[in-house]
């Protein structure tokens, strides 16, 4: 009699895990995966492309996946470093054969392993298909998603960024890296918005994404948050009255913009306490979004920030 082929219990470490009594529901990252051999190190050696472990971290390159498994793939060692220092939940690294002897990967196994995540040794080839792209970073690791509700900011001190409808990843991982280096306090994404844990928003925050806290939230629930707290909001818009670098702006606040073809909508124009515009000299009749919230933030953190 043939028996039926063994489960795959390293599967589990890409779904959502269902919430248990009286225990962790987070799975043991000790199941070996097929095709999978331990080395020395303590990580698992992955050489076959058609690895279910493989196919699952490919898997993350699609939207849908990544919203169902609650996960996301995060690029190059800079960021699994910079998010294994914020303590964010990690559940696989995987790292080039040819780099695991390097001193900042091996720190980075250490504590991947050390924190119950699965470690997999692969060859550039493996790599290359997780990544899907030539010339692929040495380090990749899946981290758990953190998206923040409007209800658990009881105290948002700072400069907000309010993102209304943004479509553009590579904008919105650029927003969250000024954010970040302004100083300001984090993003909140307004509707129907562009994935920000998307292999593309990851990789351009620059490692950003794992230092500003993210929160997404519709209109109506924001108009109310920002009423209970009395938090003023300012928008841009090309019908502004007021110069940018007339206000004097509060410590506190949301900044509000709008997605990149059509700006601030009507509605979203509403909610906001004042408007404001950034001069337009030449012939160009606007500034890309990204580039627009940056020249925003610096003048509205101008006098808290120093050389």
């Amino acid at each position: 009699m043939t028996r039926p082929p063994p489960r795959d219990a390293s599967r589990d470490l890409y779904r959502r895990p269902k919430p248990k009594t009286g225990g962790s529901p987070r799975p043991e990252a000790s199941h070996a995966a097929p095709s999978a051999a331990t080395d020395g190190s303590g990580s698992k050696l992955v050489t076959s492309l058609a690895n279910p472990v493989v196919k699952e971290l490919r898997a993350l390159h699609m939207k849908k996946e990544r919203a169902e498994s609650g996960l996301f793939l995060a690029e190059g060692l800079k960021l699994v470093t910079d998010a294994l220092e914020e303590g964010w939940p990690i559940r696989t690294l995987v790292h080039a054969t040819r780099v695991k002897d390097q001193p900042l990967v091996k720190r980075a196994i250490a504590e991947a392993g050390a924190r119950g995540a699965l470690v997999l040794e692969v060859s550039d080839e493996v790599l290359t298909k997780i990544c899907r792209r030539d010339n692929p970073q040495m380090v990749v690791a899946v981290f758990e998603q953190r998206l923040r509700r409007l209800d658990e900011l009881t105290e948002p001190p700072g400069v907000w960024v309010a993102l209304e409808g943004i479509k553009d990843p590579g904008n919105l991982g650029t927003i969250v890296r000024t954010v970040d280096s302004v100083g300001a306090a984090g993003v909140i994404l307004l509707g129907d918005v562009t994935d920000p844990f998307a292999l593309e928003a990851v990789r351009a925050t620059m490692g950003s994404l794992f230092h500003v806290p993210l929160v997404a939230a519709s209109l109506a629930d924001f108009v109310a948050w920002k009423r209970a707290r009395g938090i003023p909001v300012w928008g841009t818009h090309l019908k502004g009255a007021v110069d940018y670098r007339t206000v004097d702006w509060p410590e506190t606040c949301v900044l509000m913009m709008g997605n990149e073809q059509s700006g601030l909508s009507d509605a979203h124009v509403e909610a906001c306490d004042g408007i404001v515009k950034i001069p337009m000299a030449g012939k160009a009749d606007s500034l890309n979004l990204a580039v627009a919230t940056a020249v925003m933030l610096y003048e509205i953190r101008r006098s808290r920030l120093t050389v």
